[in-house]
């Protein structure tokens, strides 16, 4: 039998660790984490959004980015100091505006398949996390917006989503709990919203029954490849104090799928390879609804404010998602209070419920 090893243990890695031992491969997982989808897979947006298909190469993303970048509570902020990889990176994001058309449609495409995946595994595997499939609403505040919206809703429905423009009277039978004035919006009904660090911690356990073996808390250290095939070194990454972190073991494969995130550029680089892949960091606060007034107030279908940059996800009774905001600062995991109080502020101004805290061609 085959073997194959996957590094990576978020949504990209487990999915296709799973999708790998159904066609009967044997299959390695090697992560640094001690668990599935603690990284950029543990607490993001929770939308399942064939909807947010559209890719960010083009102008009016760029002008917009050029004019936040001296507003430290932008919706997209850009750190302007040299980093090769950055700027090679822009470079590249730059010259496929060219393609946004194409690639919005091909977006659309491949979100429509996993889409449709991801539900069938969760129905196969009977895997709980919170899946509401309650549709997303886009609403929009002005009328230019809503114009630029119009033109992206044809093209993602030239890409074969299907979603419609719907009135501000729609807008609140859709969702009672919005109560503010709104232009017009969009909706899409057969996306969903669910906890992906969930899904994906239950897909991690489905798929040890089909045989994937997993190696938690061990990083990369070195990889070979040769005629007899793969050969990759690794050792205890340092949030595993169980172990010398100086050890170092090997594992050989005939095959290997970078799974890793923002971290896949470097490994990519241990063989020689190049993935263009930058980080962008993402913010998102967890509304505890504990009473139920605030779980009345909160809203269960999925939304996009377009003017704030913000969602939301219901994640079961007592759970509400908010994110939002795009930060190119590197690898810099820093929580900035100056970039988590929009969200804040965003949730204070639209409920009544009470607050407890890519690669080019394709934003992350």
């Amino acid at each position: 039998m085959r073997h194959i090893v996957v590094i990576g243990a978020g949504i990209t890695g487990v999915t296709t660790a799973y999708e790998l031992a159904q066609l009967g491969y044997a299959v390695t997982v090697i992560d640094r984490h001690l668990f599935p989808a603690m990284d950029t897979s543990f607490a993001n947006g929770g939308q399942l959004s064939a909807c947010n298909a559209e890719v960010w190469n083009q102008k009016a993303t760029v002008l917009k980015g050029i004019k936040w970048m001296s507003k430290k509570n932008a919706p997209l902020l850009l750190n302007p100091s040299f980093s090769l990889h950055k700027y090679s990176w822009l470079m590249e994001f730059l010259g496929n505006i060219k393609h946004y058309q194409a690639n919005t449609k091909e977006t659309v495409r491949l979100a429509l398949l996993a889409r449709a995946r991801l539900f069938e595994i969760a129905e196969q595997e009977k895997i709980q996390f919170d899946l509401e499939k309650r549709g997303i609403l886009h609403f929009y505040h002005n009328e230019a917006d809503y114009k630029v919206a119009t033109s992206v809703n044809d093209l993602l429905c030239a890409g074969g989503l299907e979603r419609h423009a719907i009135t501000p009277e729609e807008i609140t039978q859709i969702e009672p709990s919005l109560t503010g004035n709104y232009y017009g919006g969009f909706y899409c009904p057969k996306d969903a919203t669910g906890d992906i660090h969930k899904f994906t911690m239950g897909l991690a356990k489905a798929s040890e029954r089909y045989g994937v073996k997993y190696l938690f808390g061990m990083e990369v250290a070195h990889i070979e490849r040769n005629l007899q095939g793969i050969h990759i070194q690794y050792h205890p990454s340092a949030v595993n104090m169980q172990q010398d972190y100086t050890a170092l073991a090997q594992i050989s494969a005939d095959a290997i799928v970078i799974c890793g995130g923002v971290g896949s550029y470097q490994l990519a680089e241990k063989m020689g390879d190049r993935v263009n892949i930058y980080p962008v960091k993402g913010y998102s606060i967890t509304v505890q609804l504990e009473d139920e007034d605030s779980q009345k107030g909160a809203p269960w279908v999925s939304l996009l404010d377009e003017s704030a940059k913000i969602v939301t996800s219901r994640l079961g009774k007592n759970r509400l998602r908010i994110a939002g905001t795009a930060e190119f600062n590197g690898y810099n995991r820093d929580i900035r209070a100056d970039r988590i109080q929009p969200l804040v502020d965003w949730a204070n101004h639209s409920y009544s419920v009470t607050l407890c805290p890519s690669m080019p061609k394709r934003y992350i």
